[in-house]
């Protein structure tokens, strides 16, 4: 792991940056080898190396991923300056306890039958890598930062980064 973090400490920072962003945009590979994306609700859930998601059993997505499992989550928080990018591999799971556990009656917009519907299941992505860029300090710290690195030629923080292996 990169800069001396467990992997208990990765997965706290990841969770710390991602928990209040719902939607990722997740990328897998099409049949003729382009990748395509789409945003997707993260479910509430503790992130401890697994990220959840559901969808139905009949989407081109679901195609994609028996095909080929790897993805890629990429979140956002531009008001929080945190952008985070996860790599790893997906599964369709049909786990009746979990989604039981990870349903919100807000999902009935996509699934009016609910957990009744046959065709609905989970999406697992186990995160395998994933880097992430922090700079929550304030617009006006960062304009400062951006004017004095113009001023000086030396380049300007733009805050933590770092890749981290899980």
């Amino acid at each position: 792991m990169e800069n001396n973090k467990t992997r208990a400490e990765a997965i706290e920072k990841l969770n710390n940056l991602i928990e209040d962003i719902d939607i990722a945009m997740l990328t897998t590979i099409d049949t003729d080898g382009v990748l395509r994306s789409r945003p997707m609700s993260t479910q509430k859930a503790e992130f401890d190396g697994d990220l959840w998601f559901f969808t139905s059993s009949q989407t081109h997505k679901t195609e994609e991923i028996q095909r080929d499992n790897r993805v890629n989550l990429a979140y956002a928080a531009p008001s929080d300056n945190a952008y985070v990018s996860v790599s790893g591999t997906a599964e369709i799971v049909n786990d009746r306890a979990k989604m039981e556990e990870l349903w919100n009656p807000i999902l009935k917009a996509w699934f009016p039958k609910g957990l009744d519907d046959p065709d609905i299941c989970l999406l697992k992505i186990t995160a395998e890598q994933a880097e992430y860029w922090d700079s929550s300090s304030s617009t006006l710290v960062q304009i400062v930062g951006f004017v004095k690195a113009m001023v000086t030629g030396k380049r300007a923080d733009g805050g933590e980064n770092e890749k981290i292996d899980l």
